[in-house]
């Protein structure tokens, strides 16, 4: 059965280049609970654009060597996607969208509990993000741009 988790508050929805050269998702950044103890990072589903295993792709951009394996199993992989979307939402790139008031449903991928509190969580769900609102969900669709032929890559 999914689990499905809701909020609401300040959605960060940002493009992603997971794949190299030219595999872009949308992803969001938002928390929940106390304090905002728990990230929240998601992708947005877009129609002819494969859903994004979030904790796969973060494993082949090797956090481990960047916050150790100390932690268990998806710990580093964890603290990536927080960093992430932690760091879209701090410095903005082109395309970002801001929400400062939204209404969110989750269903929950996989969940993380962090053996230390990383970026101000002390733990993660990732999985699939919907805005209630139907006008921010088409705008968050929107942020996916479109991928250009990179020079001296044949595909």
């Amino acid at each position: 059965m999914t689990r499905i988790v809701t909020g609401s508050g300040r959605v960060t929805v940002l493009p992603l280049l997971h794949t190299w050269p030219d595999r872009y998702g949308v992803l969001t950044y938002t928390t929940s609970g106390a304090f905002g103890d728990t990230a929240i990072v998601a992708y947005v589903p877009i129609v002819d654009i494969p859903d994004m295993p979030l904790m796969d792709i973060a494993t082949r951009h090797q956090p481990t060597r960047l916050y150790g394996s100390a932690g268990g199993t998806g710990f580093a992989e964890a603290c990536w996607l927080m960093c992430v979307g932690w760091s879209g939402r701090l410095i903005r790139k082109p395309g970002t969208l801001e929400l400062a008031d939204a209404a969110w449903s989750l269903e929950v991928d996989g969940t993380t509990k962090l053996f230390k509190t990383v970026y101000g969580h002390d733990q993660l769900h990732v999985g699939r993000i919907t805005l209630a609102d139907p006008e921010l969900m088409a705008r968050a669709r929107t942020v996916l741009p479109v991928p250009r032929p990179v020079a001296g890559v044949s595909g």
